[in-house]
């Protein structure tokens, strides 16, 4: 069978209209802030797509573009504005500790990206309200939400198995471990019955939970393994190398595995399309659509 490309926009498309009807019938638009403090052309480019299509959607969107010193102020600010409905921020800012610390500032109840602390304890420890009701769902991070959104969309979940299952059974790598985005994505995996193989430049982790362990129970564990032994076992492989010079080798990946990229540039060769069953290049729009949905959660959870 030839590998099916999937484009961003085709699974952005289920949000988009739902989203836009309900913000249509509002007499006030939820406003997102985003705080710009570096000078990473992607995070530009990021901040450029989401004024276009949070303004498509009727949400109101204003980019500030601040010195790194004064973001702490300006998160504040924004904190205590009660015209601010969502704060994001574009990072990294200083790429260490400290970009954590930013993170823990912005108020949860204004927080688009589910980076606060409050919500990292939510999404690690697999609870997923903010209520004993279990009315308000907590805010997970954007992309990694989206390439959940994606898996969903092509049939990698399995809505047949029980609830904290759906992934059971598959072999997943994530080639990226970031606190914004691969960590959290691979957390989420696991959570949901997965093996993954978390990659990093350091070292493979994998995140794991027993079949029938609690279902907050999920494990990191260091290997010594290497990724040309891990790929080749894997039914998944999702990229976010936030470099052109990083490619998977396709000579790696086993035939018919979903292959699926949400970084900035391409980290897939193009012979990829010879051994993918599915192949998805982006998630961008995904993201945007998850952003989009969290400002109007939390916006709601505000009034």
């Amino acid at each position: 069978m030839p590998c099916k490309v999937v484009l961003a926009a085709e699974v952005a498309s289920n949000y988009t209209s739902e989203i836009k009807s309900e913000v249509s019938q509002k007499e006030t638009k939820p406003r997102l802030v985003g705080f710009l403090a570096n000078d990473d052309p992607y995070a530009e480019k990021y901040a450029q797509s989401s004024s276009k299509h949070l303004a498509e959607a009727g949400l109101d969107f204003e980019l500030r573009q601040v010195p790194r010193e004064s973001l702490e102020s300006a998160i504040h600010d924004a904190n205590q504005d009660p015209q601010v409905s969502g704060i994001l921020v574009y990072y990294p800012v200083y790429g260490d500790d400290r970009d954590q610390r930013l993170q823990d500032l912005v108020d949860p109840t204004k927080d688009v990206e589910g980076l606060n602390v409050v919500y990292n304890g939510k999404l690690y420890g697999n609870d997923r309200y903010l209520d004993e009701e279990k009315t308000r769902k907590a805010i997970l991070p954007c992309t990694p939400l989206a390439v959940v959104k994606v898996l969903d969309h092509i049939g990698v979940y399995d809505h047949g198995l029980p609830y904290g299952d759906h992934l059971r059974g598959k072999t997943i790598a994530v080639v990226n471990r970031s606190e914004v985005v691969g960590r959290p994505l691979a957390a989420l995996l696991a959570n949901d019955g997965a093996k993954v193989y978390s990659i990093d430049i350091n070292d493979i982790q994998i995140y794991a939970r027993e079949q029938g362990a609690s279902i907050n129970s999920h494990t990191a564990t260091v290997t010594d393994l290497k990724p040309e032994d891990v790929i080749p076992l894997c039914d998944v492989v999702i990229t976010g190398v936030p470099t052109a010079a990083y490619k998977m080798p396709t000579r790696l990946l086993k035939k018919g595995v979903v292959a699926v990229n949400f970084a900035s540039v391409r980290n897939f060769e193009p012979e990829v399309k010879d051994v993918a069953s599915i192949y998805v290049p982006s998630v961008g729009k995904v993201t945007v659509s998850m952003l989009q949905r969290n400002l109007l959660r939390l916006f709601n959870y505000q009034h």
